[in-house]
């Protein structure tokens, strides 16, 4: 029995250069949901955060960045910003 792959490869343009990122399937899909959330291409999106990156592994400043894009919208605030939650 072959075991299921859990990465997925896909290639993005950053700064213009085309790099290959290898992620699973559920990181892709969550930075596919910000990317419509923020109306940017997943180019611009990955081109914002290796601008921003202070850390060596590029995928682990990706995942990093999701984390703490939904963590925010988790928030008190966040949730009234969205008119939603209890805060809401």
């Amino acid at each position: 029995m072959k075991k299921k792959e859990s990465l997925r490869s896909r290639n993005v343009t950053i700064q213009g250069s085309r790099t290959s990122l290898r992620m699973e399937q559920e990181v892709w899909d969550a930075l596919e949901e910000i990317c419509r959330r923020e109306a940017k291409s997943l180019h611009q999106i990955c081109t914002m955060l290796e601008e921003r990156r202070n850390v060596s592994n590029r995928t682990s400043a990706i995942r990093a960045f999701i984390l703490s894009y939904f963590r925010i919208a988790a928030t008190d605030a966040g949730h009234m910003i969205a008119g939603h939650g209890a805060a809401a």
